[in-house]
């Protein structure tokens, strides 16, 4: 494991700087510095080469915009800018995704998604399920919705705002809450 001293630091902060005053050689050299982490953790979350390109581009524009309020007392120019590639890959697969799933297969999502493929293990399949489906069913009918249509629905705290019709706070409220108290009803199952 390489450890950056601070000099690297210092190194990577004056590339922003310079990246802020539009600096040509300073963008030059802070791509060619941060292109291989920026575009191997955009892979990873991607898992497409060419998607990955084009969120790598977008983090390299959306650096240079916010090169002016980065502050090295917060981070390390590899984590600011690490964080931007993660949020911007993910808005990216957020995008791409296929249609959210129609709110009337809910109840067939749940019931095939906890099923395991193979004849054996029958009973404890059944009681899995039959406890996951309880579990889900003993949170209020909102937060119960909330957390079907963000887990298995595939659907963002935004996308569940707009379909139930609520504030994105409240939407998610209840997709938090509803999944703390499945995990809290998981837990003292497993006592």
């Amino acid at each position: 494991m390489q450890l950056f001293s601070g000099a690297d630091r210092a190194g990577d902060a004056a590339l922003v700087a310079g990246l802020a005053v539009d600096d040509e050689a300073a963008a030059v050299a802070f791509v060619r510095r941060f292109q291989g982490s920026v575009f191997g953790l955009a892979v990873s979350i991607t898992h497409d080469a060419g998607l990955a390109q084009d969120v790598s581009q977008e983090v390299f524009v959306r650096a240079w915009r916010a090169a002016g309020t980065y502050d090295l007392r917060r981070a390390s120019v590899l984590t600011w800018l690490l964080t931007i590639t993660r949020n911007a890959a993910i808005d990216c697969v957020r995008a791409r995704r296929a249609v959210p799933t129609d709110s009337a297969l809910l109840e067939e999502m749940i019931t095939a998604t906890l099923q395991v493929p193979g004849p054996e293990d029958e009973v404890v399949r059944h009681a899995e399920r039959d406890a996951a489906v309880a579990r889900l069913r003993a949170l209020p009918p909102e937060q119960a919705r909330a957390v079907v249509l963000a887990v298995i629905g595939g659907r963002t705290a935004a996308e569940v705002s707009a379909a139930e019709g609520i504030p994105l706070g409240t939407a998610k409220t209840r997709i938090r809450t509803g999944l703390r108290r499945v995990r809290e009803a998981m837990e003292a199952d497993r006592e």
